[in-house]
């Protein structure tokens, strides 16, 4: 028995961006033009002040424009701390504060319930890793890259396969897209970047070309790090009877899976009889 992803793929894409920036108006547009699903990161003691003149297409977002560009965006927001420090150079006492504010913003900001985070700088260590896990964080990225669609070991370790200026890029998508692998693995790509990026390298066709190629194929799910999260463990919270005749879903999302080269889908709250 072998889990298969939504609608029974085997592929998943996802993005992650972090910081809030107004950069993110324009990358919003060419996701959603190719129908790629992602993830925000945000700072939310660093927005631009509400009555600031923004003398050019720079710097981070007010709270009124987050709001407008994120809300009901088909995008998860997610918890970057609150003032983008570096983690492993501070108390947990002040972990916990950065982390716990950021999330409580968000959650009144955006009304939605937070568990997902990016690491300011990517730095992190035991003891960061510990706070999150009692601050309710279920997932959190890194800035290490990969170069390969593996599944994360660890959810709060959660390694991305490549930054958009990775010299792989192409490559890696050529091979997501239309490479072949063995039946027992599902694969998914994650990759992550701050969208200002784009300007200071004059690059938007970068992200442009990417989302073109990598978007709109019918073999791959296109769904935000919290999704991908919690299609995981709502197959591994399923019960199975000890001869694997008797499936059952004790969570709220469909869940697919494969045994013996046949793919089944077990509903939410469904025992599935497979005699």
């Amino acid at each position: 028995m072998r889990m298969r992803l939504k609608d029974g793929k085997t592929k998943v894409f996802t993005m992650s961006y972090d910081d809030g920036v107004v950069q993110d108006i324009r990358l919003i547009e060419i996701m959603n033009k190719y129908g790629l699903r992602g993830t925000f990161n945000i700072n939310t003691e660093r927005y631009l002040r509400e009555d600031a003149v923004r003398e050019k297409f720079y710097g981070r977002l007010k709270l009124s424009e987050a709001k407008e560009l994120y809300i009901n965006s088909g995008h998860e927001v997610a918890v970057h701390a609150l003032t983008h420090p570096i983690l492993d150079q501070l108390d947990s006492t002040e972990v916990i504060y950065e982390i716990t504010e950021d999330r409580k913003n968000i959650e009144r900001e955006y009304g939605i319930i937070a568990r997902g985070m990016a690491y300011p700088y990517g730095t992190y260590n035991d003891k960061v890793i510990d706070v999150l896990e009692k601050c309710g964080i279920a997932y959190s990225r890194t800035t290490n890259s990969t170069l390969n669609f593996k599944f994360p070991e660890n959810w709060l370790t959660l390694h991305p396969t490549c930054h958009h200026n990775s010299d792989k890029l192409d490559e890696l998508a050529k091979k997501f897209v239309e490479g072949q692998h063995p039946c027992a693995n599902n694969e998914v790509f994650y990759l992550w970047g701050h969208s200002y990026e784009f300007d200071d390298r004059d690059n938007w066709d970068v992200i442009e070309n990417f989302a073109q190629y990598i978007g709109g194929h019918e073999h791959i799910w296109y769904a935000t790090s919290i999704e991908i999260y919690d299609y995981v463990k709502a197959y591994e919270r399923l019960y199975t009877s000890y001869d694997k005749k008797l499936i059952h879903n004790p969570s709220a999302i469909d869940v697919w899976f494969d045994i013996k080269g046949k793919t089944y889908c077990v509903k939410s709250g469904e025992t599935l009889s497979l005699k």
